[in-house]
This record gives structure tokens, sequence and C-alpha cells, in this order.
């Protein structure tokens, strides 16, 4: 429905307001496709919807530099439906405002610059630098509705070269809000070469959004208008530096330091990673890199982000153009003038980088490029182990036997004589019943709540090719009815290259498996899936906790049951003020929701402490980054990103729940022990919830939805379809 502009002259769209208020229970229909659950939109009346389009897209048409160095761009804008959009907001709902960016790359060299830099000063000192800006000033005409040319006030130089790549960038926001659908943000990128010809451009293209989004999930910055690598490397190249810290905000090098953040030597060593921005200062110095979450902090995934098979035409950068500049991102501590740190050679430039630093050499752990980033518990030269549960025999009262198959990477059995001593390990595992764990006991000689777990390396009965059978020495219980769970785990310990000065000891582990069988002949109901550890390795890589042991969400929550918690541990803690306070709650979804919202807890001057095995201390609050004391601590910084450019966005369930499972409540499940909580024992769905929204005043609002008989009430307001339905209070952050 769209209305002549005479409508919106008056009124500021009261009219066209007041009839769709009145229609919209009239109208019917599928809802808008291009809006899921987790869109503001997917919940507003559809004729308000089919009214507003929201959404924003730019596109370019063209751009061109006359000789004068007169800078144009023809482009359009629309809503996602294509439909085009009025920038003054007069024909089409809500405002727009486009910004504008020029740059290009000289011949011969592989970064933007932009024809616009600005000389900025620090606000303290009179410290100086550069930063490439945007356009300002400019004029625009219109073609059609939803199509303009925007003639830039700055111009080329003199003598500029029309052969060279040219990109230019727009950015820009759509004004919704009077229609409670909030702020529209977009931006876009168009390459050309200004010479024509038929000459193709030449763009970077090293890293793409996609990789970002892995974590991040919209990567927006700068209040959330500009969005997306292309576009961000317009202004974050050589040109671009912080007069207030000296630090370059050149993208190979800050994205380079701001993910290594806490793990950076200069940090380590007491000096904080600061960037002075749009609200002034940033600190990254608490950064957690988490690829590779065995070895926190470990930053040598460099394929996270440098994905091979991301298409990016320059992917392999990393590996065959090695610079002083980008690997200096991360190794801080090193003067490329004097040698410090770089075994006392001096680089005067790059040209001698790839040099030693080839991209793959002979051994990991050397000089080249790919064997200086290996992760010890990934190497290549790791055997490898395999485990799979074939076959669970046994009904309640019974002890269960176990078939199960061990076998490295070509195939070969592995002996039980080889899964003993240092570090090897090998266990079975098992829980019940499926519709939850955490409160059948397997016997009185088990101190671990809700599960049981066996050795069976003494006594399985092995062939060569690694089939095993073992019968368990505990039963499943006598008055068992329904589907157990029995999940295997293992690792072994490796020396690599042994006998050379590089040798060092590792781990590595096996998948971990769950196999489901029933005790009293019902049909097999395997536990219900919440999370999916793919979207736990969209930022993790390869989680894989406890020594390499645990790696798969059915294996977790055997043991994060609702029960558990960690007092087996907490009595052996290095930390002797944790051994005076109460054991610490770890069910699944109490602990995974505390630990990713450990920044929150931080600010409110909270803390959520696991004393994990050995005594260790782990806090994921204020003090998770292991940083000196001197250096500000944040708490776990939660990556996945707001509407409006931040990070921390949790309310975006869906990176790590399926099929919305955030929607569907435990209602009905066991209690949650939960000691150094506000509510101890917790309704589960109170516990999952509160564990993210842990002020007191939800608390007692969850509280006071508890019925002693009855039990939570949480799906009158907050199921699909209810007043407050989870999915729509979380959607649109």
């Amino acid at each position: 429905m769209r209305m002549p502009s005479s409508v919106f002259a008056v009124g500021r769209y009261a009219l066209v307001l007041g009839i769709l208020a009145g229609s919209a229970v009239l109208v019917s229909g599928a809802r808008k496709t291009q809006f899921t659950v987790h869109d503001k939109a997917y919940y507003a009346p559809q004729a308000i919807v089919e009214y507003v389009n929201p959404g924003l897209v730019f596109s370019v048409v063209s751009a061109k530099i006359a000789s004068d160095g007169t800078i144009s761009v023809d482009y359009k804008v629309t809503d996602p439906s294509g439909l085009p959009l009025d920038l003054s907001g007069i024909q089409t709902p809500g405002v727009i405002s486009p910004r504008f960016l020029i740059a290009y790359i000289p011949n011969g060299q592989a970064q933007f610059a932009s024809y616009i830099v600005n000389t900025v000063t620090a606000v303290t000192g009179g410290a100086t630098g550069t930063q490439a800006a945007g356009d300002s000033g400019g004029t625009t005409s219109t073609v059609a509705v939803g199509e303009y040319i925007y003639t830039f006030k700055s111009k080329a130089p003199a003598g500029f070269d029309p052969t060279a790549t040219h990109r230019v960038g727009i950015y820009g926001s759509r004004n919704l809000t009077q229609w409670d659908l909030g702020t529209n943000y977009a931006s876009v990128t168009y390459d050309w070469v200004p010479a024509g010809g038929g000459a193709k451009p030449a763009p970077r293209d090293i890293v793409r959004t996609a990789d970002c989004n892995q974590c991040h999930d919209q990567l927006a910055f700068h209040g959330g208008s500009r969005r997306g690598v292309d576009l961000c490397i317009m202004c974050h190249q050589p040109q671009t530096m912080d007069p207030n810290t000296g630090n370059s905000l050149d993208m190979k090098v800050f994205i380079h330091s701001i993910h290594n953040g806490s793990a950076l030597p200069t940090v380590q060593a007491g000096k904080p990673y600061q960037i002075y921005g749009h609200n002034g200062y940033s600190d990254f110095s608490s950064v957690v890199y988490p690829s590779n979450a065995a070895s926190i902090a470990d930053a040598r995934n460099c394929q996270s982000c440098h994905n091979p098979k991301n298409g990016a035409a320059q992917t392999n950068a990393w590996l065959t153009t090695p610079s002083r500049a980008a690997c200096g991102g991360c190794h801080t501590d090193i003067n490329f003038a004097t040698g410090l740190n770089h075994v006392n050679l001096p680089q005067a430039d790059d040209n001698q980088c790839s040099q030693c630093h080839i991209p793959q050499g002979e051994l990991e752990f050397d000089a080249s490029i790919k064997g200086a980033h290996v992760t010890p518990t990934q190497s290549s030269t790791i055997p490898g182990i395999n485990l799979n549960i074939t076959k669970v025999v046994g009904g309640a009262g019974q002890k269960p036997v176990v078939t199960f198959t061990i076998k490295d990477n070509s195939g070969n059995g592995i002996p039980m004589s080889q899964m003993t001593g240092g570090s090897n390990r090998l266990a079975l595992v098992m829980a019940g019943p499926t519709s939850d764990y955490g409160y059948t006991s397997f016997g009185s000689d088990v101190t671990t709540p809700g599960y049981v777990s066996e050795n069976p390396v003494p006594t399985a009965s092995c062939t060569n090719d690694g089939t095993c059978v073992y019968t368990f020495t505990h039963a499943v219980p006598a008055k068992a009815t329904g589907t157990y769970a029995m999940g295997i785990e293992g690792r072994r310990g490796i020396t690599l290259l042994p006998g050379t000065t590089q040798q060092l000891s590792s781990e590595y582990g096996a998948k971990n498996v769950v196999s489901y069988f029933s005790v009293d002949g019902s049909p097999v109901v395997p536990r219900r899936t919440v999370v999916s550890i793919n979207n736990c390795n969209r930022c993790h890589t390869s989680l894989s906790l406890h020594g390499e042991n645990r790696n798969q969400i059915e294996m977790c929550v055997l043991c994060h049951n609702p029960s558990e918690g960690d007092e087996s541990t907490r009595p052996n803690a290095v930390v002797a003020a944790d051994k005076s306070q109460p054991t610490q709650g770890i069910n699944f979804a109490m602990m995974i929701h505390k630990i990713h919202t450990g920044e929150n807890y931080g600010a409110a001057g909270q803390t959520y402490t696991i004393v994990g095995f050995g005594g260790s201390h782990n806090d994921f609050g204020s003090a998770f980054a292991s940083v000196p004391s001197s250096i500000t601590n944040t708490g776990v910084l939660y990556p996945s990103m707001t509407l409006g450019g931040s990070t921390g966005n949790t309310a975006a369930c869906y990176m790590c729940h399926v099929n919305n499972s955030e929607a569907t409540f435990p209602i009905g499940k066991n209690n949650v022990t939960d000691p150094q909580g506000l509510l101890n024992p917790a309704p589960p769905t109170t516990s999952a919830c509160t564990a993210c929204h842990f002020d007191t005043p939800t608390y007692a609002h969850a509280n006071s939805q508890i019925d002693p008989k009855f039990g939570e009430s949480c799906t009158v307001c907050h199921a699909a379809g209810a007043a407050y339905d989870v999915l729509q209070v979380h959607a649109g952050q």
C-alpha cells in the first residue's frame, strides 16, 4: 500500500496509522517470509509490516570520477523485497541517512587508501594522527524515488590514477522507531576502474564477513551502520591511527591485537591495549580468543578467520605475504628495528619475511607460518583415537554389558595396555533416565550425583581389531524405567617432536559417543536436544574440555546435570577462599548461561566461579582473563553483536540453541541445585532464565510464579504467542 505524498504532509502519518490500527485485526495470512522469529518485524501487526516494509538495502548502479576529479555514485535504496524507498521518508516510511566513502588501491600495493583524510588531535597531550574519513557536504540529485546520484564534495587529487582499483562505500540507517520497528542499518561497496576499457578491479579480498559472523552474528560497528569487512578496510588501513594511544588502526594490525587481547605480550607485561574511538576509550586487554577452547587464550588458530574455503581471492595472503605489521599485531613485544624478541634479527622492511617464514615447513612448531601456529592438541602427527559403542545390553536391576570399539586413525585397534599410565584414560559413563538426568542413584558407593563412571581398561575383553566387551560393576537401578544413556570418552598422551629441542608433551582426545538403551522394553527415547556442538564450534572451533576428554553436548549433560556441583573438587581448591564458599551448581543450562554472561556479572560486582579438577579456580566474572592486576578485567565477553554495533548480545539465544529450543521450557524437569544462588534449589526454567537475568527483582518475579503443588507458570506469559513470548522479547536486539 503506497500513499500519495500529500497524505504524509499533514499529521505525521496520523491518518494512515489510524486506518492501519483499525484494520490490523482484519488482516490474515502468512507473515512476511523474509522475517524470522528473531526479527522484531515478525511480531508487528501484519498491516503495519505491509505498509512500512521494514529493512534497508543499498545497491550501486555505477560510479565515476571525472577528469577534474569529481566523484559521483548512482545508487538505489530499497527494502528487502526490492521496493524503492524515499530518502526523505515522505513517500515511503522512514527517513534514510546515507554516508559515503571513497578509496583506491595504488598500483603495486595491496591495501586501500582514502582520498579523504582528516588530521585528528589526541584528547590530551596534543599528539596528532591521520584517519581516513567519509565525505560530507556533497549534493544529492534524484533519478527517481529509490534511485539517487550523490556527488562528493571532496575530489580525487590532480593526477589521480584512473587505472587503479577504486571502491565507493555507502552505509546508513532507516529510522522506523515511530512504528516500533527500531532502526534498520545497511552498507554496500562497489569496485570499479575509472579508466574503463574493460579493465576489471582487483580489490583486497582476504577475510570474508561470513567468517566474522560465525562468532559476531552480525558484524556491525560505530552505532551499527558500518557493516562488513569490505566496508571496514576502506578506512582501517595504514593511513589510520589513534593519536591518543599511538596504536595503528590498520585492519591487519588492530584486529590481531583485539582478538589476542589478554594474551598479548605487552598486556601480560602490564600495558593495556586500548583504542580511543567514537565513545571514548575501549579496552580490549581482557579479550580471550575462544577458538581452541582446550587452550583458552591461544590465538594460534589463524584459519578460524583466514578460512581457506571462504572463496576470497587472497584467502592465503596470511601464508604468502607475511609482514611486520600483521605479525606484530599479535607479537607486540617484538621490536623489528632492533631485533628484540626476533632472534636478534632487525627487519628494516618486509622483503625478507617470507624467506624465513615460508607457508609450511617440514616439521611442526618451526618458523614456517603454519608450523608456528600449530596447536599441540591438533598436531597432524597424532595417531588418533576413535571410539564407538555398538551395543548396550542391560535392563532394570542388571549390570549393563557394553560392546565398544577403539581404533586409531588408520583403523588399527588400540590395545587396552596403551590406555594406561600417564594421561591415558578411558571411561564409560551411565546416566538416566533420559527424561531428565540428575537424581538417579547407582549405589551407595557412587559419589557422583546422577551418574556413574567406570574404567573398562583393566577388565574389558578385546580382540586385535579393537572390539571390546565390558560388563559394568554397577547395575541399572532395580526400579528404573524408560531410556538410559551410556557414554564413552578417552584420551591419550603424546610426545611431539621427540628428541628435538622443540619436544613437548600433549594430549589428544576421542570424539565422545553416547548410546541410548531401554531398561524396560519401552521404545528408546534419546535425551532432548537443546543446543548443538556445531553451534559451539562456530566460536570454539573444536570445543574439548577436561583435558581433551569431553567434546559433545550429549556427553556433557550426563555429568552437568541438575544435582551436580563442584563439591568433589572444592575441598582441594588452590585458592584458599574458595574452600569456605558453598558448592557451586554446574547444571549445564545454568552453567553455560552464566559463563557466557560473565561480563554482566563482573559489571554487577558478582561472579560465577567453579572449582575444577585439581582445585583450579575458574572465575568467569570479573577475574576471567589471566592478566596482571594492573589491567582492568571484565569477565567473559560474549562476541555476538547487537544491531547497534556492540558485543555482548546474550539475547541472541539462537547462536547456541537449535530449533528455537529456547522457547521450549523445561517445565516439570528436575529442580536445579544452586547453593550459591538466590534460590536453591531452583525450578529448571527459573534456573535457566535467571542465569542471564540474575538481578534480584527478576528472581522475585520468578519466585512469585512458582507454586509448591503445580510448579512453574512461566508458559502463561512467556510461551509462544503469549504476551511476553520469549522469542519476541529477545528479537531484534
